[in-house]
């Protein structure tokens, strides 16, 4: 089956080839965290499904490049320095750090480029793609001294979010960074100064100023992508106006179609409600850390469900997501047991050696559902079989091979590392024990290693330790 994606710009599902198809290059631009605040779990879903993107198509054998921006200057940041009294350099240094942290937390593979919009390389960019719209008529400065884009001399804005421009209801013009689909109107590119900006602020040909939120994705992109991309990705609140008023505006420079799929993921809800901090359902990673999950708990919850439907945030979810991890990492245990040993077989199992159901299942549309549909009855048939004593080495270490090649898009598997030495020391307490044939002492010992979140199983080659499933 070839790689298929549902392109939001033609509302289909389409087969894949990159532009660089025989180099099986992909260049990916990913929008990133506007670091006014803490990233929240709802952003979070967004990037989770784009590294799901990428390290499929990684394990398909494509080479991918992604660039993930940082909007480090817009309304929200320069509001928020301005209500917590620093400079805005320093308010949005604590919110780029704890979101590094984060998408560490989450086993997200780093972008290769995190551009941010306030360096000057970008600044200089954004400039320059400016004064050519102007020099196209595409741009103009208006009387408060911004420039703006008019949008009636694109012929394809509005192709993205599949609206006609003339059923809407104009306001002239938009100076704000974010405003809706009722509220069209041209678009700030280059805002002036004015008293609330502060000292955040740059020398222009149209005088001090600074850029409006969606010119700085242009600039990015193309800076370090190139005039055409092959694909990009974000939320769907991000359709419109962000990712409308990119394509506008780069294609306006470069004459060349910016993007050829657009890939964009649902909302994520609470409890069947919209996040919101009045609401009092508004929560962070650490908020969910502090509750005890970890993050590949919290990795699976936000994965586990197709990136086009909306994701019900619930905590019974959240226990799912531990429990269905506890069933991967026993099943884990049972077939590196199997592995080890080499046993007669008594029968034949049904599925004795994978097959590419998994990867099938993610070339369509990163249908995740299905993907982890057939992981489940995998490990169903397979702990049947080696309950059955029909499953032999060779096919545990198929199985494992395979699990090396799903867990390298998924990655959700529990990190080896040697027990704390409170747990090593119960441990070696409860070996002791069996060999002097204290089975109660062995017993209490391993109440207290489950307490713990560890687990004692008593095998041929002596006692393992592993983490409990679901600890």
């Amino acid at each position: 089956m070839p790689l298929r994606f549902f392109n939001t710009y033609s509302r289909q599902i389409e087969n894949f080839e990159p532009r660089d198809a025989t180099g099986r290059k992909v260049d990916i631009y990913t929008c990133g965290p506007t670091v006014y605040s803490r990233a929240h779990i709802g952003n979070f879903r967004a990037y989770v499904f784009e590294d799901l993107l990428q390290r499929h198509l990684e394990l398909r054998g494509y080479k991918v490049h992604r660039v993930m921006n940082i909007t480090d200057v817009d309304d929200k940041t320069i509001r928020s320095a301005r209500e917590s009294g620093i400079p805005l350099t320093e308010s949005t240094a604590q919110f780029k750090e704890a979101f590094f942290e984060d998408i560490e937390t989450l086993r997200i593979k780093p972008a290769d480029e995190f551009p941010a919009a306030t360096n000057q390389r970008y600044i200089d960019k954004m400039i320059e793609m400016i004064a050519i719209l102007i020099s196209r008529g595409l741009a103009y400065q208006a009387e408060d001294k911004s420039v703006y884009f008019r949008i009636n001399k694109f012929p394809g804005y509005g192709k993205l979010a599949h609206f006609d421009l003339t059923q809407l209801q104009s306001t002239g013009r938009v100076k704000h960074d974010e405003y809706d689909k009722e509220h069209i109107g041209d678009f700030a590119l280059w805002k002036a100064w004015d008293e609330e900006d502060g000292d955040v602020g740059w020398e222009s040909p149209w005088g001090r100023g600074r850029p409006g939120w969606h010119i700085e994705c242009s600039a990015m992109a193309t800076a370090l992508l190139g005039d055409e991309i092959d694909i990009h990705c974000g939320g769907v609140d991000n359709i419109f106006p962000h990712h409308e008023a990119e394509i506008a505006q780069t294609e306006g420079v470069t004459g060349k179609k910016f993007v050829r799929f657009w890939l964009h993921c649902a909302h994520l809800l609470v409890d069947g409600q919209k996040m919101s901090k009045s609401l009092g359902n508004f929560y962070t990673l650490p908020n969910l850390l502090e509750k005890g999950y970890t993050g590949r708990e919290i990795r699976y919850a936000l994965m586990r469900v197709h990136y086009r439907a909306p994701l019900n945030f619930t905590w019974d979810g959240m226990n799912e997501a531990r429990e269905s991890l506890g069933r991967i990492d026993d099943w884990l245990v049972r077939l590196r047991e199997t592995a080890d040993e080499e046993k007669k077989l008594v029968g034949t199992a049904q599925r004795a050696t994978p097959t590419s159901e998994f990867e099938e299942a993610l070339d369509d549309d990163l249908n995740i559902s299905a993907a982890l549909g057939f992981l489940f009855e995998s490990i169903r048939e397979t702990n049947r079989a080696i309950d059955r004593n029909e499953l032999d080495a060779a096919a545990a270490n198929a199985w494992l091979e395979w699990w090396q090649r799903a867990n390298s898009v998924l990655t959700i598997e529990e990190e080896a590392g040697p027990p704390p030495p409170e747990v090593a020391e119960l441990a070696e307490a409860r070996t002791q024990a069996r060999l002097a044939k204290d089975f109660p002492k062995s017993d209490e010992l391993r109440d207290k290693l489950n307490a713990l979140g560890w687990e004692a199983r008593d095998t041929k080659d002596g006692q393992k330790i592993t983490r409990r499933a679901g600890a």
